[in-house]
């Protein structure tokens, strides 16, 4: 009997639709060293880290519309860079986050926003609504 859900996936899937899906793979694949390739005709199984990213192409049924994805990665700082190479804009420089995150975040050139973090410290409840109160 299958399973509900293909070996290696999670119960929720990110699925990113843009009118140039074979560049923005190739971004994905520069800036987030991830593992995968365009397809023409069905969406691109994209793979960073652990999780999977689907990528098409507007086919007159699905319109182009940014994503929003929080991604962990072990160096923030050189993902950031990498983006930056790959013509995406800054909107936060990496930056030490309250909750024990160092996070960044860009747009790419299809408009999705990729906030790019490493996990640093874990922290307790009472900690973070301390460091959240000292940073007003």
């Amino acid at each position: 009997m299958a399973k509900f859900r293909p070996d290696g996936w999670h119960t929720v899937t990110p699925r990113i639709v843009v009118s140039d899906p074979e560049n923005l793979i190739t971004f994905i694949k520069m800036v987030f060293q991830a593992e995968g390739e365009f397809h023409h005709g069905r969406p691109a199984e994209i793979m960073i880290g652990d999780s999977v990213v689907m990528v098409s192409g507007g086919d007159g049924l699905r319109d182009p519309m940014p994503a929003f994805l929080y991604v962990y990665v072990e160096d923030a700082d050189s993902t950031y860079e990498r983006a930056i190479a790959a013509n995406a804009i800054s909107l936060e420089v990496p930056t030490d986050m309250p909750y024990g995150d160092r996070r960044a975040m860009v747009r790419d050139p299809w408009g999705n926003r990729w906030q790019i973090a490493t996990h640093q410290r874990d922290l307790s409840a009472a900690e973070i609504r301390l460091r959240l109160a000292n940073d007003r």
